[in-house]
């Protein structure tokens, strides 16, 4: 079983990953797909 330590660092990584996608933009991401799949599964 994994430490809470490492499974907020991975909330975190996920959160900073998210952000860069949302920057690019509503439109952007109703637009692809695959980026509406990944930030819901995130």
């Amino acid at each position: 079983m994994r430490k809470p330590e490492e499974r907020l660092q991975d909330i975190l990584d996920a959160i900073e990953a998210i952000e860069r996608y949302v920057s690019q933009g509503r439109s952007a991401f109703e637009d692809q797909e695959l980026v509406q799949v990944w930030i819901v599964h995130h």
